[in-house]
């Protein structure tokens, strides 16, 4: 009797294993954000051939499924893996090999820190990117004799870190052929006392920018896979990179394929001829991980240089409102040029006047509600009149949250007490249509999404200032930050249906946090680390 019992419970074991789904990768145990669209909480999830088979309890996925590979996370939280809807994934990766002068205090650090870097590095360019004059005692722009006397033979460009202005030595303005009074649409080359102080804004920079020798086929893949490495880490499965050229964006799907990068990539490409007489003729190009299908338009300068083109004059300098970076005319032209395709268009405007410009041709050409997804790249500073310009034509703001705690310091310095509270308006923003992605801006930012959640939900800087939140009323809810993070900057790519959930049918992109963002206090956002991030289901960090 003992030996039928013992038949019958290995019949009944054999077919309750030969019952059950077969799967690639079963997670368990843990607490699963699925970002639904009731924003469920799960247990566990299966996966098979890179997408998610099923999301459920612990109980049902064990007793449904089987799979060579399970993991145990312990009570761990799981979250769709972060979408950064606006970064600059392959600038950064070129910037980890120049002089990072991020958090620097002064001229004289940064002078140290170029005088360090060129004795180990004998290229042919000094590069550097990082400094910011409103972090120093003294916050105004440098001059570049003391460049010169470090470096008199050697050309020298140091970005501010968002990109808009640059300090250039001689032989840099030498070999642009850069002169005193030399004037250009949406730049300034700056002049002091009849001399060039080597400050270059805008348009200006890209004087110096585009004789910088072009990067090799081992410095582009060193660069990617470095920021590629440094993404996962903080569980990133999916980046916006803003203003690429065709050639970049192709490097980066020839990497892709060839399997070294695993990065999921949504590509902006330049305000370039060359790049509409390559993509425009045939339409936008998809793979599984890579998208580009648009086009990253600049509309005007940023805050901290006072490039962004304001209605009223600066309230720190009564003479200067800013400036558009091209005539109207060539917004409306390139807006007219992509309404009858596939591509987005996404313009970068920070300032009101930039803003309104930039909404108002939206609007002639969009003429009403649509699904074209246009974005207004940063959408800083809107006139309290123009909100509804958004709504009205469906204009996406993507926006990022560190901008605002980062500026804070700064920002009403330069706006005045009126102007700054339609500023980093994330909320009045989100009203709009009621979706909002977000993004880093890095390298102009950190890369951590940690410190977007924080600036998002709770208005403070990694400082944890200031007390009670920067224009706390326009933070966003936890789970607002995260669809932000996530199933929002998804849709903003039209990828909603793929990714930024854990639904079934959508690539397993996830990844597994050491502490629950959506309960843990607001002063241990920071703590956070990823445990573990998968793409595919194929595991591509691990702390």
């Amino acid at each position: 009797m003992k030996k039928l019992y013992g038949i019958f419970a290995l019949i009944s074991l054999l077919f309750s294993c030969q019952s059950k789904q077969k799967a690639d990768l079963i997670v368990y145990n843990g607490i699963v954000y699925t970002v639904n669209e009731k924003f469920e909480v799960a247990e566990a999830l299966a996966v098979k051939d890179g997408k998610i088979l099923a999301v459920g309890t612990t109980k049902d996925i064990l007793n449904q499924y089987e799979a060579p590979d399970k993991s145990d996370v312990q009570g761990q939280a799981i979250y769709p893996g972060f979408i950064d809807a606006h970064s600059h994934f392959y600038r950064y990766g070129l910037g980890l090999q120049t002089v990072d002068l991020t958090g620097t205090k002064s001229w004289d650090e940064i002078i140290q820190k170029v005088a360090e870097f060129s004795k180990n590095n004998p290229s042919e360019w000094i590069i550097g990117r990082g400094w910011d004059q409103n972090d120093w005692a003294v916050k105004e722009f440098p001059s570049k004799e003391r460049l010169d006397s470090l470096l008199p033979n050697k050309p020298v460009i140091l970005t501010r870190i968002d990109g808009h202005a640059a300090i250039v030595n001689q032989t840099a303005l030498q070999k642009a052929n850069i002169k005193s009074g030399q004037t250009l649409t949406g730049g300034t080359v700056e002049v002091r006392n009849g001399k060039l102080t080597g400050i270059l804004i805008d348009n200006a920079v890209d004087l110096v920018g585009r004789i910088i020798p072009a990067s090799d086929k081992s410095d582009i893949e060193k660069a990617l896979l470095d920021a590629q490495q440094n993404c996962f880490a903080v569980g990133l499965t999916t980046v916006d990179d803003c203003g690429l050229m065709a050639n970049e964006a192709e490097a980066i799907d020839a990497l892709q394929k060839s399997g070294k990068l695993k990065m999921r990539v949504y590509v902006m490409l330049s305000d370039d001829s060359t790049n509409y007489a390559r993509y425009l003729p045939k339409g936008p190009y998809k793979t599984d991980k890579l998208n580009i299908r648009s086009f990253k338009i600049y509309g005007d300068g940023a805050l901290g240089s006072r490039g962004a083109c304001l209605l009223q004059p600066y309230a720190d300098r009564h003479d200067w409102s800013g400036f558009l970076l091209s005539k109207p005319e060539h917004f409306r032209k390139i807006a007219q040029l992509l309404a009858n395709t596939d591509f987005q268009m996404c313009t970068h405007a920070i300032g009101d006047s930039a803003n309104r410009e930039i909404l108002k041709i939206y609007g002639e050409v969009l003429k009403g509600k649509n699904d074209k997804r246009w974005r207004i790249e940063h959408a800083q500073v809107v006139n309290e009149k123009d909100f509804a310009m958004f709504a009205n034509y469906n204009v996406v703001p993507s926006v990022q949250p560190t901008h605002a705690t980062s500026d804070m310091y700064w920002a009403e310095q330069r706006l005045g007490s009126s102007r700054v509270k339609y500023a980093y308006a994330y909320k009045d923003l989100l009203k709009q249509n009621n979706w909002l992605p977000l993004g880093t801006d890095f390298p102009v930012e950190d890369i951590s999404p940690f410190k977007t959640f924080l600036a998002s939900a709770f208005r403070v800087d990694a400082k944890r200032y200031p007390q009670g939140g920067f224009q706390k009323e326009n933070a966003l809810t936890r789970e607002e930050t995260l669809k932000g993070m996530t199933i929002w900057a998804a849709k903003s790519n039209f990828e909603e249906k793929e990714k930024g959930s854990l639904e079934p049918g959508k690539f397993a992109d996830f990844i597994i946090l050491n502490q629950d963002l959506m309960k843990v206090e607001p002063q241990k956002v920071l703590d956070t680390k990823v445990i573990a991030t998968f793409i595919g289901g194929e595991q591509v960090y691990k702390k």
